[in-house]
């Protein structure tokens, strides 16, 4: 899929309104943009703290000339102008159902066959862990790398938390905060690709990804990352929703 020039457009004119805002916002330290791919269709996995990580992200790779598609919840595309921009650019809507996740996966190989880039944040959601390291993560990138051959690269990022706290309604501007960015090697994945794809062979291949992006965490935090994942469904947590401290199954 060969970027359209009505989204390389659309871009173009986020970028010379979003750019400046976030630049104002905050100061950037970005390092390993080196590791992106160039030319190849690839998978990218971030972590996931608070919900303008998409826009910091998009901003990272927008300025490393990587238009940022996303795999984004279908209920944003409802929401009025935001649903029209993110239509515009290409963003892949996902339904919290089985059915509209692998279509969702479809549209997303075929982005990646064609050369584009794909934005997944391999949690699914906001982190539960209390201190915001990545919790377990879910098998949806896994799949698409293992089904496409495509390379997935985890990137770490840090800081955006300070400006819109997790769940938030407004922004802390003041002191200025930092944007720091750090872009990995490319997820070795390559025991896990002449197999079968398997529950087993996706929860590995989840893990490595998942122990790739926790690393990159560690060394932007300058901490040590805890030695077992966070777990909601282990912690009895809701896998979706705000209120995600209630039991499963209970409330939103």
């Amino acid at each position: 899929m060969t970027e359209p020039a009505s989204s390389r457009a659309t871009f173009a004119v986020l970028g010379v309104i979003l750019r400046p805002l976030m630049n104002a916002m905050m100061s950037k330290q970005w390092k390993g943009a080196e590791n992106l791919p160039r030319n190849t269709g690839f998978i990218v996995c971030p972590n996931h703290v608070t919900e303008i990580d998409p826009i910091v992200i998009g901003h990272f790779l927008y300025n490393h000339k990587v238009m940022p598609h996303f795999l984004a919840k279908a209920s944003l595309f409802k929401v009025p102008v935001l649903g029209a921009v993110l239509r515009a650019t290409i963003q892949v809507p996902v339904e919290r159902t089985t059915a509209g996740a692998n279509r969702s996966l479809d549209v997303a190989k075929e982005a990646i066959e064609g050369g584009g880039g794909i934005i997944i944040y391999p949690e699914g959601t906001l982190t539960r862990d209390p201190d915001m390291w990545p919790m377990k993560g879910r098998t949806g990138a896994a799949r698409l790398a293992l089904q496409t051959g495509a390379p997935v690269v985890p990137i770490a990022h840090w800081g955006a938390h300070e400006v819109f706290p997790r769940y938030a309604k407004r922004l802390y501007l003041f002191p200025r905060k930092t944007s720091r960015v750090l872009v990995g090697k490319p997820v070795d994945l390559s025991e896990f690709r002449d197999g079968p794809i398997t529950r087993t062979t996706l929860d590995a291949a989840t893990n490595r990804i998942m122990d790739s992006l926790t690393e990159l965490v560690g060394e932007l935090r300058g901490e040590t990352p805890p030695a077992e994942r966070w777990d909601p469904t282990v912690k009895n947590q809701k896998q979706v929703g705000r209120n995600f401290e209630s039991p499963a199954g209970e409330g939103q």
